[in-house]
């Protein structure tokens, strides 16, 4: 296979490209191991195997404006090992708006040494170097992959042919007002090694077919979906048995029958299929051919989402080179806005391509001496991404040019009729942003009052462009940021704003702190709460109503769907953003222009049927929640049965009596197995082994035999069921020894007792242990359905009184000792970041799977599903933001064009953007009439003498405001007005003052009332809905 080829020619590069280019600074020490640790595994959930040459690689980032940080950060983030910056400008005030690794006091500074400080502080593991001379072949030929930014097609077209000769990766990226550039090319002979996301498929075989072609049938596991195999996967077999010849033979292609059948191939001669395997995707590496930036010019390859946006990107790839030709002329860029200099750069697109979208051109041209960081941040983040392609060989690279821009944002009201006076500088650090907007709007961004919810990975993104574009920056601004979280080391490698010294803190105010440093005139606040319904108090109806938009960026559907109906009732625009792995979404959710944002569906079930988990699994997530099962039942729970117990033994009663036997049980074994020594947790942990992998199981084949038949002929062992075999324990064997170390570790601090991890002193006493031989239990009843797991045996009386008195005894005399700590034991709660925790989850499902004859799970893989963990790159949620962000400034100028805001999807694993415009506002008829999911009524509920309304002047105002005569109101489920009720009733009911007849009900006062009604004569069948009525009071 190419890739064993492949992995020596990086290597052979990397060893080659590791010297040179100046010094540099790196952090050491035991901090620095850590966050190096961490950080490898994070990148690998993303990034697969190839990650791990990161480390090794070189990197040049050429150009430190707003797009070269971005990149530069990503790359020293994702943990690059060597990084340099090249600069030959100094820093001027302009570049405070857009460059987030600058400070005031780096004004006339060199810009790559003012970065290369900032960045060092950013990842202690990179060695970042600045360099500020020429780009000479004999510096470039350090590299294994150079970006250049903001470079002239000159130095570009040169620098493309070095790196494209020496088998260099080259990538150029450019930011220019509202348009984005990016171009890769990756040399002839470039080896993808894993072109796709995710791992490869891996399925349960139910039966192979003797036949040419044979059909295999299979399932997949419970969180699949769809097709799992396309036409030409190749395959590879394990575990078969009777067709054993399929077992280990080279990849196979296969032709999808449907969603649970393959043909394979010719099978007619092999042995007949007997039970059991497993079908496991493999992925092949493949070869990319790139052509060089010569001749990639005038025949370009441009990547786009759809054709109908073809002629527009090819537009701007003639823009861009126009751009570069008026600046080989002037000397400088187009002025903003100056009708001149647009005409020219749109003459000298004529002549470079025909035919030309001239619309594009000339809105390009208009702009692009602008800087805006939310472009930046896409361009420099599809550029980092494409880096680590080149680094990791994981995922497609860009084929070979991608153009993106926000031109959109011309056609806002107010921006389309600016001067050149209007966005002249000022010597302002905004005027970047003022080149594109205009000053009067950068002073509409200062008054601005904005909620982030949520300071992680996207959040940390947000808050640096929201610093620099001086958002809230005037004296009437508010930027409100909030999060419940602290800073945890795994949180470094992705979430810009934080360091190794800030471990521990709270993430909203290092965030805003952070925020402060960048742009000192940002008002910014930081909370530290949730936004939920227990925190309404705080941010209420008005707290909301003042805010011109929120931002969220949750990692909840339950968060997410609870900020979204308080925007909603509130008319607050919300932009909500989310990533996983190399995807990414933004959406926009304007009042009453667009279409609310919905569910985002309901997650996939991630439960297993019980007894899959305890008798039957067939994946290894089947095992890995079983060992998490597994953690919890040895670790967590009895710890805890036993300190309430000794705490009060009463607590037993509230219990049924099926739960409170087996509380009991637990107890009791805990209390007899209390170990004295390590010694004595070494001996547990092989008791244990023994137990789960060798006895368990061979009680399981004593009732269930692999002969056994359900019924004649059909075999038990067969289809979703493996029959297992039982281990037999070897002290030699790194998982058997792992298992026992990690379990030995756990159960000593559950019991308070010094734990150790001597490898050889362990082997010393596991071969010193002869476990008793394993006798069967007659009449063990096993069950084959959930319905049958779930279904409770009685309880038995006998045993629980027996216990009771037993254990009451016991604690008598424990509590009666002096010597017995409070609480006894220390229960211990699962944690992803916990390598013993990790190491006992991986040691306990490998050894399950071992009985299963299931594929085994590495160590980082174990703890990405044990753990729960959805990946996270920085690549990925700085384009998001970036994305985000461009939303932002439409709002400011409370843009009611609903043509002008767009919702964006990205997939940066094959460099995929697509921004479409929202969904309109659902509609309904009611009454007679169409209305707007938007749409509501609303009432003062205070008369004119000052009195709040009753029911009464409610159903007047309903009557004669829209002419509806109303048969019931409600509140919710509180019924305020009943008109089939009876006369005394309804008479009372009209009386009422409306907030007293709900604080009757229990219901809190509040300034806003959202009530429901029913009209006389409405069809509830044919009107299933209504605008709501909203009452409110001063």
């Amino acid at each position: 296979m190419a890739g064993g080829g492949a992995e020596a020619r990086y290597s052979r590069q990397l060893c080659v490209r590791g010297r040179g280019a100046g010094g540099g600074s790196r952090g050491s020490g035991g901090a620095g191991k850590a966050r190096a640790a961490l950080t490898g595994a994070a990148r690998r959930y993303v990034l697969g195997g190839g990650a791990q040459r990161l480390s090794g690689a070189a990197a040049l980032v050429s150009g430190l404006r707003a797009a070269g940080a971005q990149a530069a950060a990503a790359l020293a983030l994702a943990g690059t090992g060597r990084l340099v910056l090249h600069d030959t400008g100094t820093v001027c005030t302009a570049d405070l708006g857009h460059q987030f690794l600058l400070r005031e006091s780096d004004v006339g500074q060199s810009r790559a040494k003012a970065s290369q400080r900032a960045l060092a502080e950013l990842n202690p593991c990179v060695v970042v170097a600045a360099h500020t001379g020429e780009l000479s072949e004999t510096f470039l030929t350090s590299f294994h992959v150079v970006v250049l930014t903001e470079s002239p097609l000159e130095e570009q077209l040169r620098v493309g042919d070095f790196c494209h000769d020496q088998g260099i990766c080259f990538i150029v990226a450019d930011a220019k007002g509202l348009a984005g550039q990016l171009f890769c090319d990756f040399g002839e002979h470039f080896v993808v090694e894993d072109p796709a996301e995710g791992d490869p498929v891996c399925a349960v075989v139910q039966d192979i077919s003797q036949g040419n072609p044979g059909v295999v049938t299979y399932i997949g596991v419970e969180d699949s979906r769809g097709h799992l195999f396309c036409d030409g996967d190749l395959v590879t077999f394990s575990g078969v048995e009777g067709m054993t010849e399929l077992n280990g033979q080279e990849p196979i292609p296969v032709r999808p029958l449907d969603a649970f059948r393959l043909e394979i191939g010719d099978t007619s001669s092999f042995s007949p299929y007997h039970r059991g395997g497993l079908v496991s995707q493999v992925r092949q590496p493949e070869l990319h051919s790139y052509e060089r930036l010569r001749q990639a010019l005038a025949a370009p390859k441009i990547q786009v989402a759809s054709p109908e946006e073809l002629p527009h990107s090819r537009s701007l790839h003639a823009a861009f080179q126009a751009l570069h030709a008026f600046r080989g002329e002037q000397g400088r860029l187009p002025r903003p806005r100056a009708q001149a200099d647009t005409e020219r750069v749109l003459e000298l697109a004529r002549s470079l391509q025909d035919p030309l979208d001239e619309r594009v051109v000339r809105a390009f041209a208009s702009v692009c001496a602008g800087d805006l960081c939310p472009v930046a941040a896409v361009v420099g983040a599809l550029a980092a991404q494409e880096a680590l392609k080149a680094i990791t060989g994981k995922f497609q690279p860009l084929n070979q040019w991608l153009y993106f821009d926000a031109l959109e944002c011309l056609a806002l009201e107010g921006a389309a009729w600016l001067t050149e006076q209007d966005c002249a500088p000022r010597g302002s650090r905004y005027d970047g942003q003022i080149a594109v907007f205009g000053a009067a709007f950068q002073e509409q961004l200062g008054r601005q009052k904005y909620l982030v919810v949520g300071a992680g990975a996207i959040g940390c993104e947000l808050l640096k462009n929201f610093a620099m574009m001086g958002l809230a920056a005037g004296s009437d601004g508010e930027l409100t940021v909030t999060d419940m979280d602290t800073i945890a080391l795994s949180n470094l490698h992705r979430q810009l704003l934080y360091r190794s010294a800030d471990i521990s803190k709270p993430k909203s105010v290092v965030a805003a702190a952070a925020v402060r440093r960048m742009n000192p005139d940002v008002r910014v606040t930081a909370h530290q709460n949730q936004v939920g319904p227990a925190t309404e108090s705080l941010y209420g109806d008005d707290f909301f109503r003042r805010l011109d938009g929120v931002v969220s960026a949750l990692d909840t559907l339950e968060a997410r769907a609870y900020l979204e109906s308080r925007c909603k009732r509130c008319l607050t625009p919300l932009l909500d953003s989310g990533t996983e792995g190399p995807r990414g979404n933004v959406l926009a959710m304007v009042p009453s222009l667009t279409k609310p944002l919905g569910p985002a569906g309901v997650p996939a079930d991630s439960t297993f049927p019980l007894c899959t988990l305890r008798y039957f699994p067939r994946t290894v997530q089947h095992t890995l929640q079983w060992a998490r099962d597994e953690f919890e039942g040895l670790f967590q729970l009895p710890a805890e049965h036993v300190n309430r117990f000794m705490e009060d033994p009463a607590f037993l009663e509230q219990l049924q009596a099926g739960k409170a036997l087996e509380v009991l049980e637990q107890v009791r074994g805990s209390l007899q197995e209390r170990p004295r020594n390590w010694q004595d947790c070494v001996c547990w942990a092989r008791r244990h082994w023994q137990s789960r992998y060798h006895d368990a199981i061979t009680q399981l084949l004593q009732t269930f035999p692999p002969e056994h038949e359900t019924s004649p002929g059909v075999p038990f062992w067969a289809g979703d069921r493996s029959c297992p075999h039982p281990l037999s324990f070897d002290p030699d064997n790194d998982t058997h020894l792992e298992y026992v170390l990690a379990a030995s570790h756990l159960f000593a601090q559950v019991h308070k007792v010094p734990p150790c991890r001597d490898r050889v002193a362990a082997q010393t006493i596991l071969r010193s242990i002869s476990p008793p031989p394993f006798v069967p239990k007659e009449g063990l009843q096993i069950p084959l359905t959930e319905e049958q797991d779930e279904a409770q045996p009685s309880a038995d009386h006998g045993r629980l009184v027996e216990l009771t008195q037993d254990l009451a005894q016991r604690r008598q005399e424990l509590v009666g000792g002096e010597e017995v700590p409070v609480p006894l034991m220390e229960p211990i709660h699962f944690e992803k970041d916990n390598d013993i925790h990790v190491d006992f989850i991986t040691a306990a499902s490998n050894l399950r799977a071992e009985n299963y004859g299931i594929p085994p799970a590495d160590w980082l893989t174990s703890k990405r599903i044990a753990g729960r963990i959805v990946p996270a790159i920085i690549t990925t949620t700085a384009a998001v933001a970036g994305l985000a962000c461009l939303e932002v400034y439409k709002l400011v100028w409370k843009c009611r064009d609903l043509s002008c805001y767009r919702n964006s999807n990205l997939r940066l694993s094959d460099c995929r953007l697509l921004r479409i415009q929202p969904l309109p506002p659902t509609t309904y008829r009611y009454g007679g009439q169409e209305w707007s999911c938007w749409d509501r009524l609303e009432m003062q509920a205070v008369s004119t003498d000052g009195q709040e309304v009753t029911v009464q002047e409610v159903l007047d105002w309903l009557q004669k405001t829209h002419g509806w005569t109303v048969t019931m109101l409600l509140r919710g489920n509180t019924v305020i007005y009943d008109g089939e009720t009876d006369e005394e009733t309804r008479a009372w009911q009209r009386a009422q003052k409306l907030r007293e007849n709900l604080g009757a009900a229990g219901e809190p006062r509040q300034q806003e009332l959202e009530l429901l009604y029913v009209r006389e004569g409405e069809d509830a069948e044919a009107e299933d809905t209504c605008p709501p009525l909203i009452c409110i009071f001063p």
